[in-house]
């Protein structure tokens, strides 16, 4: 007795889905890298605190915050752009999401830069 399978429209762009779905997993990989350098960085700054003024204190404080909410935002970003490739697969209209990479890329950018200014000024 053989067994039919049913066949989605998912399983006709079933390399573009599986695709896909290592894009989203690559988003979240760079999220929890950027909200890991976040507490890297807040608790690296809580162990030589004795040596920092009030403002240092506090900058380092908002790049560790700004890395975390970073990280948060990127796992949002990657989530939205997933769901939406997933319609745009099974309607053959994909369009690549280049304004999600390149706020991605500025934001990485900014975020590394801070780090390494001020832990080049302050250490």
């Amino acid at each position: 007795m053989k067994l039919e399978v049913e066949k989605t429209i998912d399983s006709q762009y079933i390399q573009q889905h599986l695709a896909n779905e290592r894009t989203f997993l690559a988003w979240i990989r760079t999220a929890i890298t950027v909200i890991g350098i976040g507490f890297l960085v807040t608790n690296f700054h809580y162990y030589r605190s004795e040596n920092l003024s009030g403002a240092e204190h506090q900058l380092i404080s908002a790049i560790g915050m700004l890395s975390i909410l970073f990280g948060i935002s990127t796992i949002l970003v990657g989530t939205r752009s997933y769901l939406k490739k997933v319609h745009t697969i099974n309607t053959q209209q994909f369009k690549s999401a280049k304004m999600s990479l390149i706020a991605l890329a500025i934001g990485m950018v900014f975020i590394f830069s801070l780090i390494l200014v001020v832990s080049y000024f302050l250490f």
